[in-house]
C-alpha cells in the first residue's frame, strides 16, 4: 500500500484516501508491535537528524525502525554537525542519503523540510521544521482520536494554548479538515492566536470554527488538545512568563464530561497531574500510538507495506 509521494513534508499533501490508508497500516502495526516486532525493514537504515531538542519524536522514530528490524544512525544538534561549519541543508541531504535508506529530520528553520526533500536522494520525513509543520505528530494524533472516539467525522475539537507557533495544531488542523462536519474551538491569548494560514484554510473549506480566550468555551468539545506555550519561540522572557500558564486543565474541568484529552508533550504545567487517572486522559496512550504510526510510515515509504 504505497503512498503517492516519496517524501512527507506537510499534512497538506495528504488526501483523505491517503490518511485512511495510513491509518489502516498503523492498525496492522499494532499486531507487529504486540508481538515484539518483525524483520520487515531488516538491512534498512534510518538517519535520524535532530538539529533541535527532541525526546519523544526522536525516540519514537528510532523505536519504530528498530521494531521493524532496521537500524538507526543519528546526528545530534547543529553544534555537532557539518551545518555548524556552514554546510547547507541540501548538501547534508546529498551526503546522508548515501549512508541511509530513509531520513527523518527536525530543524529549527521553517521551510527547511521542503529544501531537504527537494534534493534528498532517499525518502525524507519532516520531523518538525520550526513553527512550520509536524506531519507525523498530526497523523498519530489523528490515529489516537479515531481509536479514542471511534470516528473522525462529526468531531468537535478544542485546541488550547500556543496556537500561533504550535506546529502540531497547524498540521492536525489540515488533516482534520479532510473529514466531514469537523468543527474547531480555538482557545488562545490574543498574542498566540491561530495564524491566517490555518484560519484561511478553514474559511476556504467552509469549516466551522470559533475563537475564544476562555478555556471553558472548549469544555463542550469531544476532544481537547492542550499545548504548551513554547519558551523557545519567545524573544521576550517576560511575555513568556506572563502567558505560560494562562490555561491549566484540571480534573474539576472534566468531571461528568466524556472528553478526550490530548497533548503532544512535553507538558510544563498546562495539564494538572490530577487529570492523569481520568479515562479521557489519552496523552500517554498517544505516545505509544506514535510508534505504530511511524512504523507504518517507514514501511510505506520504503515500499514494504
Amino acid at each position: 500500500m504505497p503512498l503517492p509521494f516519496r517524501h512527507i513534508t506537510s499534512t497538506k499533501q495528504f488526501t483523505r484516501e491517503d490518511t485512511d490508508a495510513v491509518l489502516k497500516v498503523a492498525e496492522k502495526m499494532e499486531n507487529v508491535l504486540a508481538k515484539g516486532g518483525s524483520d520487515l525493514l531488516k538491512n534498512k537504515i534510518l538517519a535520524a537528524l535532530f538539529y533541535e531538542p527532541s525526546t519523544r519524536t526522536r525516540l519514537s522514530f528510532e523505536t519504530a525502525m528498530q521494531r521493524l528490524g532496521g537500524q538507526v544512525i543519528t546526528a545530534d544538534g547543529l553544534q555537532f554537525s557539518s551545518m555548524y561549519k556552514g554546510e547547507t541543508i541540501e548538501d547534508t541531504m546529498m551526503v546522508v542519503g548515501q549512508y541511509a535508506d530513509i531520513i527523518a529530520m527536525r530543524h529549527p528553520e521553517q521551510g527547511s523540510a521542503d529544501r531537504a526533500a527537494a534534493v534528498c536522494p532517499v525518502p525524507f520525513i519532516n520531523a518538525g521544521d520550526g513553527p512550520g509543520q509536524h506531519p507525523t505528530q498530526a497523523l498519530l494524533d489523528l490515529y489516537t482520536i479515531r481509536k479514542e472516539r471511534g470516528s473522525l467525522d462529526g468531531l468537535h475539537i478544542a485546541m488550547v494554548g500556543d496556537l500561533k507557533f504550535g506546529r502540531t495544531v497547524h498540521s492536525l488542523s489540515f488533516l482534520l479538515g479532510l473529514y466531514r462536519d469537523v468543527r474547531f474551538t480555538l482557545i488562545a491569548p490574543k498574542e498566540l492566536t491561530m495564524p491566517p494560514k490555518v484560519t484561511s484554510f478553514f474559511k476556504e473549506k467552509n469549516i466551522v470554527f470559533a475563537e475564544s480566550e476562555n478555556l471553558e468555551q472548549g469544555l463542550g468539545a469531544d476532544v481537547i488538545y492542550m499545548t504548551r506555550v513554547q519558551k523557545e519561540r519567545f524573544e521576550n522572557k517576560e511575555e513568556y512568563e506572563r502567558l505560560k500558564l494562562k490555561y491549566v486543565l484540571k480534573a474539576d474541568h472534566l468531571r461528568n464530561r466524556k472528553i478526550t484529552v490530548l497533548h503532544p508533550l512535553p507538558r510544563v504545567g498546562e495539564i494538572a497531574t490530577d487529570v492523569d487517572p481520568l479515562p479521557g486522559a489519552a496523552y500517554f496512550r498517544q505516545v505509544r500510538n506514535g510508534v505504530v504510526m511511524r512504523m507504518a510510515l517507514l514501511a510505506m515509504l520504503l515500499g514494504k507495506a
